[in-house]
C-alpha cells in the first residue's frame, strides 16, 4: 500500500479527481495550501503599488492506494494535471504500513 501526494494548480483539480476514478482510486483528500517552487511567486500591481506574492495557491491532494493501482494512479494525476508551464506541481509517493477502517475494523488493502 501507498499514499500518494500530490500539490498541483487549483484550476486542475477536477481533471485530476475525474482521472483517478478512471483508474480505479477511490476516495482523497483534498486541502487548500500555498507555496512556491522555482518559479518563487510574482509581483502584482494593486492601486498602483507593486506587491510580492511569495507564495501561490496550490491544492494537496492525498490519496491511500493498493501497489497495484499505484502506478495508474501516479500517471493519471501526471498526466490531468500537466499544462507544461512553470508550477505544475510533484507527486510524492510514501509505503504505508498499516490502514484500518474504523467503522468495521478492516485492515490492509480491504481498509482503501
Amino acid at each position: 500500500m501507498n499514499i500518494i501526494m500530490a500539490i498541483i494548480k487549483p484550476f486542475k483539480l477536477d481533471e485530476v479527481r475525474k482521472a483517478l476514478s478512471e483508474v480505479g482510486a477511490e476516495g482523497l483528500t483534498v486541502t487548500e495550501v500555498k507555496g512556491y517552487g522555482r518559479q518563487k511567486g510574482h509581483t502584482e500591481i494593486y492601486r498602483g503599488t507593486e506587491y510580492a506574492i511569495n507564495f501561490l495557491p496550490k491544492i494537496k491532494i492525498e490519496l491511500a492506494v493498493d501497489d497495484s493501482v499505484t502506478d495508474a494512479a501516479v500517471e493519471a494525476i501526471a498526466t490531468a494535471a500537466r499544462t507544461e508551464q512553470i508550477g505544475d506541481g510533484k507527486i510524492f509517493v510514501y509505503d504505508l504500513k498499516q490502514a484500518m477502517r474504523i467503522r468495521t475494523g478492516e485492515t490492509g488493502p480491504d481498509a482503501l
